[in-house]
């Protein structure tokens, strides 16, 4: 089995033309749009959250809208730290799940990826 996953993740590893420069650059930005995020909001004092519609509504929606972008940056984080160590140890391009190759067409437009589409 595990020369099966070495040989798949050879093949697939060239669809994507230096698989860990390109990680880690993406690592970077996600990174940097999760210290944009956790930064301290802007001053809000005296903004008051009332019955009606107003700029204390319209802050907790967007700081609830910002926690949710967090949640989703941490994932894809941990997708991108996980597909780093598959380059590393040469299992790049195979399903953590199923142990089959992923797609090609998968890895081009999300070269992350460490699930197939049917394990995703």
């Amino acid at each position: 089995m595990q020369h099966h996953r070495a040989r798949y993740a050879l093949r697939y590893r060239h669809f994507v033309t230096d698989p860990l420069t390109q990680l880690r650059a993406k690592r970077a930005e996600v990174t940097a749009e999760l210290d944009q995020l956790a930064a301290p909001a802007a001053d809000t004092v005296g903004i008051s959250f009332g019955k009606r519609i107003g700029d204390g509504t319209s802050i907790a929606v967007e700081r609830i809208t910002q926690v949710a972008a967090h949640d989703g940056l941490q994932v894809t984080l941990a997708e991108i730290e996980r597909a780093e160590a598959k380059v590393l140890d040469g299992t790049y391009g195979v399903c953590d799940t199923c142990g089959k190759p992923i797609a090609a067409a998968r890895l081009e437009a999300r070269f992350w990826s460490t699930h197939c589409v049917d394990c995703a």
